[in-house]
């Protein structure tokens, strides 16, 4: 049997708020699959599952127009996201390990009262720097590529050769 949520619902159920699931109507990005009676927005298991294919896709940097584009036009599978989100966990899981090998390192020194060099510390900033940077660089790589490949689609779609092509 097929579950249905009101917008209501599927706010606290996801802790998204109402406002923002019904301007995600609005714009044609996840619209509801039927109403009650009475008006009200009813949302179905597939709904729950694009909601969650757009919360990744934004998590992962996309605006919402590149997120509306990308879904319509079938450019990422569930699946592939799934699988963005998977590399992007261990991504941080690695920047988090890195991290906290840096921090076990200066609590011993200071634990055995040995003074922490310029190096000590530098080295404990710069993956302090990569935690935060490193993901940002990557995804936007990442998203850059992606784009390209969306656009060269369109392009090919609509007749027109891209610059690759004419350079062949």
């Amino acid at each position: 049997m097929n579950r249905h949520w009101k917008v209501g619902d599927l706010a606290k159920l996801t802790g998204l708020t109402v406002r923002t699931l019904r301007y995600y109507d609005q714009i044609g990005l996840l619209s509801p699959s039927g109403q009650t009676e009475s008006g009200h927005r009813l949302y179905s298991e597939s709904n729950l599952s694009r909601l969650h294919q757009i919360l990744s896709l934004k998590e992962l940097g996309l605006s919402l127009e590149e997120i509306k584009s990308a879904l319509s036009d079938g450019q990422i599978s569930p699946l592939e996201i799934v699988g963005l989100q998977i590399n992007q966990i261990q991504e941080q899981m690695k920047l988090q390990q890195k991290l906290l090998e840096q921090l076990r390192h200066v609590s011993k020194l200071m634990q055995g009262q040995a003074e922490l060099t310029v190096e000590d510390f530098t080295s404990l900033l710069q993956a302090m720097k990569m935690e935060f940077e490193k993901p940002v660089i990557e995804r936007q790589t990442s998203w850059e590529r992606h784009l390209d490949l969306l656009g060269d689609f369109l392009a090919e779609e609509n007749g027109i050769s891209t610059h690759k092509e004419e350079n062949q």
